[in-house]
């Protein structure tokens, strides 16, 4: 699949919406998943609606795009990803946020469940990432580049925009939520890390672990998309407890922050939509 599938998919999210365009896109990540069900006016897409979209196999992901209105702008909310672990080929664990750059999106938030590396996080907080680490040894671009997608050698020292980041510091300060910033170092999963390969995420300067969200930044930055992502510390990782670590515990954490999470999100939605002024 390529270029011509996200214009078809593109363009489906466009009819079902009743939207010509949307200008911004969330990812929900565990706990958040029905997120968007709750706001006023928002327009159900179930994935299977949609052309070659993949569907989550995944508990606690279901498989729903939401268009909303935000001012008067239109976003779209992904409630479920598809994950590399589950056996999806890389293009399609990010075809749907390439589908929403397609469909007019100029800024995406990304979320996600992950489990704490760096010593003084707590299960509970929420991390804006500033970077990240490739653990994984696979990329989305891999393969032949459509350059009507984007570079064959893109740069992603920006990959988590720094503008936007400063953006998401005054959301954070007006929901009254800490800010923190981290470094996700990406795994493939699904088994959890080894005490010894959180320790050594941890001497490399990584400061959160989790099995998502690498790929989709790389896609959105090779298409010139700008980027922001949230991290919900929902476990402390292997060898910082002495309980193992559970995807029950995930889910649980995530529901206990749900609220917190969704007041900063709300929060946060008007600088999602707003026209970027540089990257």
């Amino acid at each position: 699949m390529g270029y011509e599938q996200l214009e078809e998919a593109a363009a489906a999210i466009a009819d079902l919406s009743g939207r010509k365009e949307h200008s911004a896109a969330l990812v929900l990540g565990s706990g958040l998943g029905d997120y968007a069900a709750a706001l006023p006016n928002a327009v159900a897409i179930p994935y299977t609606k949609i052309p070659h979209f993949p569907t989550p196999r995944v508990e606690g992901h279901s498989g729903t795009l939401y268009s909303i209105d935000v001012a008067g702008k239109g976003a779209l909310v992904f409630s479920g990803r598809v994950h590399f672990y589950e056996g999806w080929d890389l293009f399609d664990v990010v075809f749907g946020v390439r589908a929403a750059a397609m469909a007019g999106c100029h800024t995406v938030l990304l979320t996600n469940a992950c489990g704490g590396v760096r010593r003084g996080l707590s299960v509970g907080d929420l991390v804006a990432l500033s970077d990240h680490i490739n653990l994984t040894g696979q990329n989305p671009l891999i393969g032949a580049n459509d350059k009507r997608l984007g570079t064959r050698f893109p740069d992603v020292s920006d990959a988590y925009s720094s503008a936007l980041r400063s953006e998401m510091k005054m959301a954070f300060d007006a929901a009254g939520v800490a800010y923190k910033e981290g470094v996700y170092t990406w795994f493939t999963g699904p088994s959890y890390e080894t005490p010894a390969e959180i320790e050594m995420v941890r001497r490399m300067g990584g400061d959160l672990v989790g099995m998502s969200t690498v790929p989709e930044a790389v896609a959105l930055a090779h298409m010139g998309r700008r980027v922001g992502a949230i991290s919900l510390v929902t476990n402390l990782a292997a060898g910082a407890s002495n309980q193992p670590v559970t995807h029950e515990e995930v889910q649980e954490a995530a529901e206990l922050a749900k609220a917190k999470f969704t007041q900063l999100i709300n929060t946060l939605l008007p600088a999602l939509i707003s026209e970027p002024v540089s990257n």
